[in-house]
């Protein structure tokens, strides 16, 4: 079973609808016990980083979230749920994040930059992927694919290694990281069609890291 964590900021039905269509049971969960039970979780959301914070922390999921992804299941990250991994998120001020991986998350920038007037906030709508090197989650998946984007903060990792894929707008922002069988993307897989669903089946088939 795939745990789908609500903790009341997140496309819920759509992440487990685009797990459904796949071939995958998805089971949308709000209590600690039933995140330490599933076998793979998904983590979206929606919103302000500190909100989100604030709402693990009452439904008492930080320690969950943390244990499975310290005993490397599968995990799948979205949009906010991959900036929440992160140290520190500065949305509103600065606010704690779950601590994960090392790294902060900020708002664009593009002060200086010549086509700064052209580039809108937030970054909505379809935008490529590239890397350097192959990852399971991208199996069946072309460099320069397009994905589905919004947001107007983005990851920044201490560790550049852990970069899965990476996409322009404005300058270069890493647009998904892998560690082990954890991976997060910025951008939305169940609204990115036949790339992202061709994404969410291989997190459901297995096709990561370890596995």
């Amino acid at each position: 079973m795939i745990a789908v964590i609500d903790y009341g900021m997140g496309n819920l039905r759509s992440v487990a609808k685009a797990v459904e269509r796949v071939g995958g049971r998805a089971r949308i969960v709000s209590e600690p016990e039933a995140v330490l039970a599933a076998e793979k979780i998904i983590l979206p959301g929606v919103g302000a980083f500190g909100d989100a914070m604030a709402h693990l922390r009452e439904r008492n999921l930080v320690d969950a979230i943390r244990q499975v992804i310290a005993e490397d299941r599968p995990v799948l990250g979205i949009c906010l749920g991959l900036q929440l991994l992160f140290d520190v998120g500065w949305e509103d001020g600065r606010h704690e994040g779950l601590g994960i991986l090392g790294g902060k998350v900020i708002h664009f920038d593009f002060a200086g930059l010549p086509e700064a007037a052209a580039l809108s906030v937030p970054h909505m709508g379809w935008n490529t992927l590239g890397w350097d090197r192959s990852d399971p989650m991208l199996d069946g998946v072309e460099p320069g694919s397009y994905v589905y984007f919004v947001h107007s903060y983005h990851v920044v990792p201490d560790d550049p290694a852990i970069e899965a894929t990476r996409t322009d707008y404005g300058y270069r922002f890493t647009s998904s990281i892998r560690r082990g069988n954890l991976f997060a993307c910025q951008f939305h897989p169940e609204k990115s069609q036949r790339v992202g669903l061709r994404m969410v089946e291989n997190f459901v088939s297995g096709r990561l890291a370890g596995q």
